[in-house]
């Protein structure tokens, strides 16, 4: 499994690379902005051409617009001006660009098709089901990024977990204890009533039965698991890169299920490394050490 960091903050970047794990990276306006912002006497375009400097591998620039017509200008623009730099500019492109009543589907999908028939690597962003996965790769996306954590919050609130927004996303989200409370409501709602009595009639099971999923998808790594599923099957070039990851568990479990790519706050790809037991093992292993191996150690 690939590794992308998911920060514009050059120290992390940096950091990342000298470590021997780092394949890639993917930003946002904001965070890029952020960066610039806490340093000084540098331009953002600077900035990021820094950062395509730093990394030997494809580094992800987010366009501003929501048209077709400013996606693919946006697009070229951030192309023509940062590629020569080290060769590895992929255009960030919104699969659905939809916010108002009126506003077309498929502004996304058309603005890959185009910017992918010129050769520029599109990374298809913010994906949230596996139906649009399958459209950004019939459209020739390099590469999708499920929002897999922003999945798991949508079904929290969707479950009634948690309220508002002020909850730890950190935590893991359990799908199977999510699916066997919803599996218990409707043996609740069915007891002493036969399948067909209610079946497509009575709302309240119907409810139920869709509780705690989003068309079929029962977390953001169930969407992982699907979208790659899908893109086995018709041998799609398109690669996958898990998004939106929260904390450890996520990238273990993508990296199982075999994901492409993970791009990872920096912080949870530190947690990947610390274990208590290793802490532990180290101590005893100083502890071990005798003075007379100490010696030989020396130069």
């Amino acid at each position: 499994m690939k590794i992308f960091v998911d920060t514009a903050i050059i120290e992390e970047i940096k950091k990342a690379e000298s470590w021997g794990i780092l394949d890639g990276v993917t930003t946002n306006p904001s965070l890029i902005k952020k960066a610039v912002d806490s340093m000084e006497d540098i331009s953002l375009e600077d900035y990021i051409v820094e950062i395509l400097k730093t990394v030997d591998g494809p580094v992800s620039l987010e366009v501003a617009g929501s048209c077709y017509r400013d996606m693919v200008k946006e697009a070229k623009t951030l192309y023509d001006k940062f590629n020569d730099v080290n060769d590895n500019v992929v255009i960030k492109i919104p699969v659905n660009t939809y916010m108002e009543k009126g506003d077309d589907n498929f502004e996304g999908i058309r603005t890959i098709k185009t910017l992918s028939e010129e050769g520029i690597q599109v990374n298809c962003t913010l994906i949230m089901s596996s139906n649009q996965a399958l459209m950004a790769a019939k459209a020739g996306a390099a590469y999708v990024s499920p929002f897999l954590g922003r999945i798991d919050d949508h079904l929290r609130h969707a479950m009634g977990l948690v309220k508002g927004e002020d909850y730890p996303k950190d935590i893991y989200y359990p799908e199977d204890i999510a699916q066997r409370v919803r599996d218990y409501k409707l043996m609740e709602l069915l007891e002493d009533r036969t399948p067909d009595e209610v079946l497509y009639n009575d709302q309240e099971v119907m409810r139920i039965f869709d509780w705690g999923n989003d068309n079929g998808i029962y977390s953001g790594l169930d969407l992982i698991w699907s979208i790659q599923q899908i893109y086995e099957k018709y041998d799609f070039s398109t690669e996958v890169i898990a998004a939106s990851i929260r904390n450890a568990r996520q990238v273990r479990l993508c990296a199982e299920m075999g994901v492409d790519i993970s791009t990872i706050p920096f912080n949870v790809i530190e947690n990947m490394m610390v274990h208590y037991k290793t802490s532990e093992g180290m101590k005893a292993f100083c502890k071990d050490v005798v003075p007379e191996y100490r010696e030989i150690l020396k130069d």
